[in-house]
């Protein structure tokens, strides 16, 4: 028997009976406008990210120049193909040398500018930091009010990974000075684009 199935069978051998149901989870009034695409954009910004209207139709216009000059892009969505085949990938690090990684969030949460990332949207859970750019496709209808609502979602409980994504990476701890890239993705840009 291995340390982790020892350690889990003394769990389950010491776990008390009777069904131990999770706590309700309070709604509390939205402290966000009835506009929530606006809301959501808003957020994001103040986060160091970006809200992207299409431009003629082309979905990817704000950010086709990136796509264009970038050497590696691994797309998980079906609306672009990238150059690097993200169900192929063996190694978190072989992902290290992504330019550019697009991805769709299952929503956005108005109230923090957040998107939510399961194992099925990303296929590689590394893509989303070590991209150098992280572009998100995110249906407008998508976006919840608050993070109470966002947990009633079932994506939560029926994922094995989740995770909640505002702007890129960022830190402030040098001198006071924010700083964004410096322990993931550079620049994080959301494309308004309905599910198909």
């Amino acid at each position: 028997m291995s340390a982790r199935e020892a350690i889990l069978a003394t769990l389950r051998a010491n776990r008390p009976a009777g069904a131990h149901p999770l706590p309700e989870v309070p709604l509390f009034t939205p402290l966000v406008g009835p506009d929530l695409v606006a809301e959501f954009g808003e957020r994001l910004k103040r986060m160091g990210g970006r809200v992207a209207d299409a431009d003629g139709g082309d979905p990817f216009g704000p950010v086709r120049e990136r796509l264009q000059g970038a050497r590696v892009v691994a797309s998980a969505v079906p609306e672009y193909a990238g150059n690097r085949d993200l169900a192929s990938v063996m190694q978190p690090g072989d992902l290290a040398d992504v330019d550019v990684a697009i991805v769709r969030a299952v929503f956005g949460i108005a109230e923090t500018g957040s998107v939510l990332f399961t194992e099925r949207q990303l296929v590689v859970n590394a893509v989303a930091y070590l991209a150098q750019h992280l572009v998100v496709l995110l249906d407008p209808a998508d976006i919840l009010p608050n993070v109470q609502a966002a947990y009633l979602r079932p994506e939560f409980g029926q994922s094995a990974y989740a995770v909640l994504h505002t702007g890129p990476s960022a830190t402030a701890d040098i001198e006071g000075v924010l700083i964004h890239g410096a322990q993931g993705v550079r620049s994080l840009t959301v494309l308004l684009v309905p599910r198909p």
